[in-house]
């Protein structure tokens, strides 16, 4: 599917992430990613859980407590402010809601929003090692276990970034499946479509998750669907290597060992090597191999979300 004919997209979001002025001093955190790059591709929605449950901006600040696996959110300075219950209900309520979503970015370190290592403070007024979950964060993950969720200092780095953006294309390629009408044989296509996808990111779970899929007329859908993905969410959480992309781009190129002289197969061979051991980015090898399936297409890798997994214009593929 062309970039421009792709469907909008929509992405939770913690709205300081967007510039909205909702922080505790009343000033946000403006992601450049997320309003001047991902903002052409996605829908954002926007959300401040402190603002949604009554904290005013500016406010007094709030830090986490007590045991790290189950800390308390008071305030700094009157620590019978105890907002905890209230946070804790609202991810739960915006986990419930947001179901038209695919992805969702989180402020990092905030006891609201922090998906790990935000400071919990012990009685002795330094925080544990380690530290803990955001409350609204842990609400919404431990609901939504299967939706592509993710911290915005993490996305700086370029693995994490093109791993969060190719399982949120995936979600909402299997949302759209859901709303057409999930039918076995259209789960067998998306299975299909993901498996050089599944190669690369884990492939002890692609060949589990194939295991599985042949086994799809065996159990109702009703029940095998949700299963399924959610196996499959898991497995393309790990982030694929040069070793496993490596091994990927030299499975495609066996479909053009009939159609290739020998030069061009030289020539591809040496980008994939150099690719392995760091030389040129994952784009090079990829963009050669796109230009030989162009000459020469094949049906099956023209489907493949691994070869274009995300819009082509966000570059994800040139710093891994």
């Amino acid at each position: 599917m062309t970039d421009s004919l792709r469907p909008t997209i929509k992405i939770g979001i913690s709205s300081c992430l967007l510039g909205n002025p909702v922080r505790f001093n009343g000033g946000h955190k403006a992601s450049r990613l997320c309003s001047e790059t991902l903002a052409h591709h996605f829908e954002f929605v926007p959300v401040c859980p402190e603002v949604a449950i009554g904290l005013g901006t500016p406010r007094e600040p709030i830090r986490l407590v007590g045991d790290p696996d189950s800390p308390r959110a008071v305030g700094t300075k009157h620590p019978e402010l105890d907002v905890t219950e209230a946070l804790t209900a609202y991810g739960k309520r915006i986990a419930a809601g947001l179901t038209d979503v695919s992805g969702y970015i989180l402020m990092q370190k905030s006891p609201s929003c922090g998906m790990e290592r935000v400071k919990v403070y012990q009685a002795n007024g330094h925080p544990v090692e380690g530290g803990g979950s955001g409350l609204f964060a842990h609400a919404l993950m431990q609901a939504r276990p299967d939706l592509p969720i993710e911290e915005d200092g993490r996305l700086n780095d370029p693995v994490l970034r093109e791993n969060f953006l190719t399982r949120i294309f995936a979600y909402a390629e299997w949302q759209r499946l859901l709303e057409a009408g999930l039918t076995r044989k259209r789960l067998v296509e998306f299975h299909s479509r993901y498996k050089y996808q599944l190669m690369a990111t884990d492939p002890l779970q692609y060949k589990a998750l194939g295991q599985r899929v042949a086994t799809v007329g065996n159990t109702p859908l009703e029940a095998f669907a949700p299963a399924y993905f959610s196996q499959l969410m898991s497995a393309l959480k790990t982030t694929a290597s040069r070793g496993t992309h490596s091994n990927v781009l030299q499975h495609l190129s066996g479909y053009l060992k009939r159609d290739l002289e020998r030069e061009d197969k030289q020539e591809l061979q040496r980008l994939i090597a150099q690719y392995r051991e760091g030389i040129v980015p994952l784009v090079v090898p990829l963009t050669l191999l796109k230009h030989h399936f162009r000459r020469h297409p094949d049906r099956y890798i023209a489907n493949q979300a691994y070869m274009q997994p995300h819009p082509e214009n966000l570059s994800l593929r040139n710093g891994i």
